[in-house]
């Protein structure tokens, strides 16, 4: 460090004030400049034309004096202006030196401002110097060139640090500056927003004077009036009152009445829903009663200790059961017997010898949904608003929450909305690629029909056949079927049409209440969801997964794996249908929509985790019959039996954990070589047979021959 820069400073500093002090303190205090000689002020020029700066009176002039007279006033004017003179110098003399005095006040206010100056660079002078002179005697101090060396290191070091303090401190002088000039800005913003309202206010104060003195001259030209119009007007305001206050007793009164009839309405409301709950308990109760007492009738039929006449008895009063039906049964609403997407609530049954289990199985079922139709799905519905305020359509994306809440189910409320972004998602490049793409295919079908339109019209009259919006061969949603599975038929040439695509199409309708997203959901599980060649000729993946599953079965259910083993049951017969149409017109409406909107998500792991589930739901039923035939008639309908659905959810994603998808895939492609194998054999085997018996069938017609030109 050196002390050139600040001794130039101090020596520039010094030398500043030295000057400064010479200049103001070369008079004295008590120096007075001479007053400046006083001249009468001339007379104006009358040819000028600058104004005079007093105006001037005319004044009447005296009569001539004597030269004895005008010597004495000549005399005595002297003396009066020669003291106005003096008084007029003194006065003079004490404003300048007032002024003089004042200056002198401020001239030494700033010598002591600059004193201070120089005091405060002395210091720093003398603290620069004393810390120069420490650092010159470590440096003389130091034994060696190494201590020197390092001495001289740590000076460089922290003349780097003081630097980088120094542009810290230069970048936050920018930076206060900058936030001045905004501030600066802003209150240039205030000060325009200030003169604006400004000036809307004087306007607003303009247009009150006006509005006042309009008023002002009405209430003029009206106390000008005539007295009579003014009583006519009195008396009219006198019966406007009079009527104001008896609409306002008739409206008191009518308030009072409103007020009785609300509170009337809603104890009858009260009554009414306690009503129907009551009666809906009291139904679901004489289901549980009718089960019960159909269940007494099949064990007393089962019995065969029961003598001829009892057994008829009781066979005859099974028939009275099953004829009867449901009529006997108190309905409060005959559409409760379907839901909101015209599914039975209580399903039908084709097996003969199994409808009284099955009807006591509808009969447990209505008695579920009675009991729990009420403030079920409330928390359920809760989550999903909670989930779904203040998002789109597009803005789901996907999450551990959003997958949790789709296996608990989606409520009717939402299901359009979710089940719309699930396919869009599923869809989103193909959709981008062709826009249009329904709307195309639609066109082309219509002119060019397809080899499977035969097929696709004879299977419109058996989709979903218990359900009310397909009832009809003239309803909307029948056309519409036929549309979405003509344009289908056009966008995957390979597959053309499958029966069961028309139940897929079917529920995709039903829910999503629009042709074209019901095409890109069958697009979406057929071409991205299933595996390839699930549809197929052949349905090979789909003939895998059954044996996929029967692997699944052997592992999570021993038990029942070999029950069904030692009886003979092959599950795929049963089973390979569920595949195919993903459990349409297999489950429960509430638990198809259910399984559905996992399937969407998760894809076709979980049509695994739920045939797994069912299984597991009747395990004990199915383990309690030993004849195989009445196993199969079991297995064909007790799906439609499940009444707990949670349950059976909980079954699914948690009983059956784990359940890695990637042991799925695996396990498919192994299976699906096999197949392949298989049915490549399969050909071989048809192959050579073709050729044998081309081989055998020449052999004879020589031999034929032969013998004919012998003969």
């Amino acid at each position: 460090m050196s002390l050139k820069h600040p001794l130039i400073h101090l020596q520039n500093s010094v030398h500043s004030l030295r000057k400064r002090s010479s200049q103001e303190c070369s008079q004295s205090v008590f120096h007075v400049e001479a007053a400046p000689p006083w001249t009468p002020p001339t007379p104006a020029d009358p040819n000028s034309t600058t104004a005079p700066m007093t105006p001037t009176v005319p004044l009447a002039l005296p009569p001539p004096l004597s030269l004895a007279e005008a010597g004495q006033v000549t005399r005595a004017e002297r003396r009066d202006s020669s003291s106005l003179l003096d008084s007029w110098s003194r006065r003079t003399k004490r404003s300048s030196s007032s002024q003089r005095l004042l200056q002198e006040k401020e001239a030494l206010q700033e010598e002591v401002i600059a004193q201070k100056e120089l005091v405060w660079i002395l210091h720093r002078a003398l603290e620069a110097f004393q810390l120069e002179k420490r650092s010159c005697a470590e440096f003389l101090a130091a034994s060696g060139e190494q201590e020197r060396m390092e001495l001289l290191q740590h000076r460089e070091r922290h003349a780097a640090e003081l630097q980088e303090q120094l542009q810290e401190a230069r970048g936050g002088q920018e930076d206060l500056r900058n936030s001045l000039q905004l501030r600066d800005a802003e209150v240039a913003a205030l000060q325009d927003d200030i003169r604006r309202l400004t000036e809307r206010n004087n306007t607003k104060q303009e247009v009150i004077m006006k509005l006042c003195d309009q008023l002002t001259s009405c209430l003029s030209s009206g106390g000008r009036s005539d007295s009579q119009s003014l009583t006519q007007l009195q008396q009219e305001v006198e019966n406007l009152k009079d009527d104001m206050e008896a609409y306002r007793t008739q409206n008191c009164f009518l308030n009072s009445e409103l007020y009785q009839l609300t509170r009337l309405w809603r104890t009858s409301s009260q009554q009414e829903t306690s009503l129907m709950l009551k009666c809906s308990h009291l139904e679901a109760r004489l289901c549980q009663v009718e089960s019960r007492y159909l269940g007494v009738l099949r064990q007393l039929q089962e019995n065969k200790a029961l003598e001829p006449a009892q057994q008829g008895a009781v066979q005859k009063m099974i028939e009275d059961a099953l004829k009867g039906g449901l009529k006997g049964v108190i309905r409060l609403d005959m559409a409760r017997d379907h839901d909101e997407y015209g599914f039975q609530i209580v399903p039908e049954y084709e097996v003969e010898d199994m409808k009284l289990l099955a009807k006591i199985q509808a009969l447990e079922i209505r008695s579920h949904n009675l009991l729990n139709q009420d403030g079920a799905d409330r928390p359920l519905i809760g989550r999903w608003a909670q989930f779904l305020a203040g998002r789109s359509s597009d803005d789901l994306c996907a999450s551990p929450e959003l997958k949790g809440l789709l296996r608990g189910g989606v409520p009717r409320e939402y299901r359009q909305q979710v089940w719309t972004w699930l396919v869009r998602a599923r869809t989103r490049s193909a959709r981008e690629r062709h826009p249009q793409r329904y709307q195309q295919l639609c066109e082309k079908s219509d002119a060019s029909p397809r080899p499977a339109s035969r097929q696709i019209q004879l299977d419109l009259h058996r989709t979903l056949t218990t359900n009310q919006h397909f009832s009809s061969p003239s309803s909307p949603a029948v056309q519409q079927l036929r549309r979405v599975l003509l344009a289908f038929s056009w966008q995957n040439p390979a597959i053309g049409y499958c029966q069961g695509l028309n139940r897929l199409a079917g529920l995709a309708l039903l829910v999503l209440q629009s042709e074209e997203e019901a095409f890109w959901c069958l697009v979406a599980v057929v071409e991205n969801i299933l595996p390839p060649d699930y549809y197929t000729k052949q349905l090979l993946a789909s003939q895998a997964d059954q044996r996929v599953l029967k692997d699944f079965l052997s592992e999570k259910l021993p038990r029942l794996s070999a029950h069904l083993q030692l009886h003979s049951v092959d599950v795929s017969l049963v089973c390979f249908n569920w595949f195919l149409v993903v459990f349409v017109e297999s489950l429960p409406s509430d638990l198809l929509l259910r399984l559905w909107d996992a399937f969407l998500y998760e894809g076709s792991k979980v049509v695994f985790r739920y045939a797994l589930a069912l299984f597991k739901y009747k395990e004990d039923d199915i383990l309690k019959i030993q004849d195989g035939v009445e196993i199969h008639q079991y297995l064909r309908f007790f799906t439609k039996t499940i009444t707990d659905g949670r349950r059976l959810t909980s079954i699914a994603f948690s009983d059956m954990n784990p359940f890695p998808g990637r042991l799925l895939r695996n396990r498919r492609v192994l299976h699906l070589q096999r197949l392949q194998a298989e049915l490549q054999d399969l050909e071989d085997q048809q192959e050579e047979f073709l050729t044998e018996n081309l081989t055998e069938n020449r052999r004879d017609d020589k031999e034929l021959d032969v013998s004919e030109d012998e003969f």
